[in-house]
């Protein structure tokens, strides 16, 4: 059976037989309806071709988030697109009440280490991984990740053999809360200042970006890499 085509619907963008305010609040509906029926963060695009042609859609996303202030959830700028999401303050409640699927516990330290330098040295291959952490890097490690959708391959690398190379993907700027890579902390800024070094990126970034709690302990396996980047 064939693809079924898609119907297009024909809509009135530009709502001209409405008096200015009308129309504002109309594309303001209609911005927030197509991020709230979407799953996955919507493209600024998509939301410009819901209102009318030349609309600052920056304003009206400014209109939508004052609307919602003081309510439980927000509208917030994620993986290049926007989606609507609780507020952290009732993160505890809404797991606690069981109405959402059990997620995988959170990255072991171990995990997000390697995550952390994926995405700030990316494209990236496993040897690669391993020469920076001064030992090898699992395949299980980067098949966690993979299957968590939190990298996938990138490009084959120059290197001999043509290696694959690993990339962080829109789902993890999406459950990190990040818009775009952009939002990293800026490396080069932070070692300039003398903030950063390859210690501390591998004891305080992961934390620092959400990947794991910093009251965790580190693992005997995270002290044994840390030690071998320290000599």
């Amino acid at each position: 059976m064939g693809r079924r085509a898609k119907v297009r619907v024909e809509f009135d963008a530009e709502l001209d037989d409405l008096p200015p305010q009308a129309r504002r609040r109309e594309w303001m509906g209609r911005v927030e309806a197509v991020i709230f029926a979407s799953a996955k963060p919507v493209s600024r695009e998509i939301l410009s071709g819901v209102v009318g042609r030349g609309r600052n859609l920056d304003l009206l996303i400014e209109d939508i988030r004052d609307e919602l202030r003081g309510r439980p959830y927000e509208l917030v700028a994620v993986a290049g697109g926007f989606q609507h999401r609780t507020r952290r303050a009732f993160g505890n409640v809404i797991r606690s009440s069981g109405v959402v699927g059990q997620e995988r516990a959170r990255l072991s330290q171990h995990e997000a280490l390697v995550l952390t330098t994926i995405a700030y040295f990316q494209p990236v291959t496993r040897g690669e991984l391993s020469e920076f952490f001064g030992r090898e890097i699992s395949r299980d490690t980067i098949a966690s990740l993979r299957e968590d959708g939190l990298i996938a391959a990138g490009p084959r690398s120059p290197q001999p053999g043509a290696p694959y190379t690993y990339v962080t993907t829109p789902a993890f700027l999406s459950k990190y809360g990040f818009e775009s890579l952009r939002d990293l902390p800026d490396m080069e800024k932070l070692e300039e200042a003398g903030l950063l070094s390859r210690n501390s990126l591998l004891a305080d970034l992961p934390a620092a970006l959400g990947l794991f709690a910093r009251e965790d302990e580190p693992d005997e396996e995270v002290g044994e890499m840390e030690a071998a980047i320290g000599e």
